[in-house]
């Protein structure tokens, strides 16, 4: 049975209502199935995609609601599995795809698909000592896709008679093969030989350094397979949004990442969230497997409710969004506008600097104008000790991917265990002397300014103190989220800025006063407040700075 032509055919006709990435792919699937191109490295073999789907439901049965009855995939989950197995290598008779993001709301069947999809590789996938592994930055997190595993084991005579569920594993002694569940905190990361890797709500982990290593130890087998299942979430430039970029592109097809198999059930625009003919393109188990009364009931709560919003958004319609206690929406904040430094050579600007000794990030910003242009350009440079980087990583804490944003560029990993201002200094006279951007006046917080401020000066900057407090940052605060807002703001997508904005609360004082703090303590919100300090010297000077830039 070709479930993946059935699903085409349903989404044709309009019976089925999917997104457009989901329809893209699964168009473009269709004409491989159905008009091969010769000089394809791949071919389609119906059975050995079916394989799977007879596998899930001869043996798999259910643990929850009617337990005990045989386990039935619906189309669109038929569709992916037999789009997933199914695509061969015409060279070795492998599976074409070694990766694949399933993006779909919450309540849709995810744990269960990935139990039966881990007891499959586990049993039937013709793997010796296969080592399947449910992964997570918890292991709490990580054990749910076990749990149901195990639970699924209980309820089947035919997998109780292969499998022993032993301490920490499900084990097949037929082929010396296992399935475990680890977290980022656990001592067994390195020397695994990965066949298959669940990764269950992707956009919780924090740490890419935990997807790095899990991906490279399935390179020694013959056809392994990572498979994330996610819904959006509210932690943003984490790993999640890394992937999920990639992922859209190829769904888009504009990337070619033939072994990665992107499935994207989300609203085209975030507008479709109360429009209920629009709900299943997030939700293709609407109605079946997820109750429609309930995601109408949690709707229109989110209405009249900013606190539940979010998680509505996200959980329940895969449109990226922030903590409902964010100062702005990530619709908001994140921006496609980009530019080269070429674009900005020969201008004048505003800095803005935001330092910090140990812990917090340190912060250097641009804000600049060029003449007949509206736009605000931003360039930003953020700093970090060492010492502080290994210990995030000794700790398996790591709050944000520093090491590959200095690969970049965008971070400076400072030796030792502070920040040395003098490479700060060494950033701004770069900024001048490489690419003629001539800072006019430089806003700081005197209480880490030190030596800092001299130093600065003798570079020929000048400098100004600003008060850090509600009443010289609360307009200021105002035209500043009103120009990000308004795509009037073009910071060239840098990551550690969007991360610092997503974790940028308000605090409200007297009247009209407002002010940046942390969602928690354990977020940075320096690239935040380094762009606000320059923002307050803008606005306080602008005549004089436009007046400049002519």
């Amino acid at each position: 049975m070709n479930y993946i032509l059935e699903y085409w055919e349903a989404i044709k006709s309009g019976k089925v209502v999917v997104g457009r990435r989901v329809k893209a792919v699964y168009k473009r699937l269709e004409k491989e199935i159905q008009s091969p191109d010769p000089k394809s490295p791949y071919y389609f073999d119906e059975e050995a995609g079916e394989r799977p789907i007879l596998f899930t439901e001869r043996f798999c049965r259910q643990s929850q609601g009617l337990i005990g009855e045989p386990l039935r995939l619906e189309l669109f989950q038929k569709a992916y599995i037999q789009a997933l197995f199914g695509f061969l290598e015409k060279e070795t008779g492998f599976r074409r795809f070694r990766e694949s993001m399933f993006l779909v709301g919450r309540k849709n069947g995810k744990s269960t698909l990935l139990a039966a999809l881990a007891l499959y590789m586990l049993i039937a996938d013709y793997e010796g000592a296969a080592e399947i592994y449910s992964v997570a930055t918890k292991k709490d997190q990580a054990r749910k896709v076990l749990t149901e595993a195990v639970n699924m084991v209980k309820q089947s005579p035919e997998l109780r008679a292969v499998l022993r569920k032993r301490r920490n594993d499900l084990y097949f002694p037929a082929t010396a093969s296992y399935f475990e569940a680890l977290a980022s905190d656990s001592n067994t990361l390195d020397g695994l030989n990965s066949h298959a890797v669940i990764i269950d709500e992707l956009h919780a982990i924090k740490d890419r350094n935990l997807y790095e290593v899990m991906k490279q130890s399935t390179s020694s087998r013959r056809q392994p397979l990572v498979v994330m299942i996610t819904t959006a979430g509210t932690v943003r430039e984490s790993v999640f949004d890394s992937l999920y970029e990639i992922a859209s592109e190829i769904a888009d097809g504009k990337r070619d990442e033939p072994t990665f198999l992107a499935v994207l059930y989300e609203l085209d625009a975030r507008e479709e969230w109360t429009d209920s003919t629009k709900w299943e393109k997030a939700n293709p188990g609407l109605g079946t497997i997820k109750q429609y009364r309930t995601l109408a009931q949690f709707v229109e709560r989110a209405k009249t409710s900013p606190d539940d919003l979010p998680g509505v958004l996200c959980k329940d319609f895969n449109i990226r969004e922030v903590s409902s206690t964010v100062w702005l929406s990530y619709e908001a904040i994140k921006s496609k506008l980009r530019f080269e430094m070429k674009d900005v050579e020969n201008t004048y600007a505003i800095g803005g600097c935001d330092l910090s000794a140990t812990t917090d990030l340190t912060a250097a910003t641009l804000l600049i104008r060029k003449p007949n242009d509206s736009m605000v350009y931003v360039l930003q440079q953020y700093f970090l000790p060492e010492k502080r980087i290994e210990h995030l990583e000794d700790k398996n804490t790591n709050e944000a991917p520093y090491r590959q944003w200095a690969k970049r560029g965008l971070l400076t990993i400072c030796p030792g265990n502070r920040v040395d201002y003098s490479m700060v200094t060494a950033w701004f006279c770069e900024m001048r002397d490489k690419w003629k951007i001539d800072a006019i006046k430089v806003g700081y917080d005197r209480a880490l300014a030190g030596y800092w401020v001299d130093e600065m000066k003798a570079n020929g900057y000048d400098m100004e103190a600003v008060a850090q407090g509600p009443f010289t940052w609360s307009q200021p605060m105002r035209e500043m989220g009103a120009a990000l807002e308004a795509k009037a703001v073009n910071y060239n997508g840098n990551p550690i800025l969007v991360w610092c904005l997503t974790n940028t609360a308000v605090k409200k004082s007297g009247i009209n006063n407002i002010q940046p703090v942390k969602i928690t303590d354990k977020r940075r919100i320096d690239g935040t407040v380094s762009l606000l300090n320059a923002w307050v010297i803008y606005v306080k000077y602008y005549e004089t700075f436009m007046y400049s830039v002519g």
